[in-house]
């Protein structure tokens, strides 16, 4: 679970023993990550290029004018933005 001590959000990850996920509906359904400072967004960026994950071209073009898209085995993509949320 991820989310500020006393957000008003929070984001949680779950999972089902034995239970294979299915592929993502659509190369559009997306979790998009608003970081809004650029050095933290290039080290969240590198951190997960060094890990072996390597940006994707995303549908829809805007998300690489600030962004990188990058996915997963099951198909399921997150983007890295750099703007904050509002942009």
């Amino acid at each position: 679970m991820l989310g500020g001590k006393g957000a008003a959000y929070h984001l949680e990850f779950t999972s089902r023993a034995g239970h294979k996920a299915s592929r993502a509906p659509t190369e559009d359904n997306l979790l998009v990550i608003y970081m809004p400072n650029r050095a933290g967004w290039m080290a969240a960026v590198a951190r997960l290029e060094n890990a072996g994950h390597k940006p994707v071209k995303p549908f829809n073009p805007y998300w690489d004018k600030k962004g990188r898209t990058f996915e997963d085995p099951d198909g399921y993509r997150v983007v890295l933005q750099n703007a904050g949320w509002d942009s």
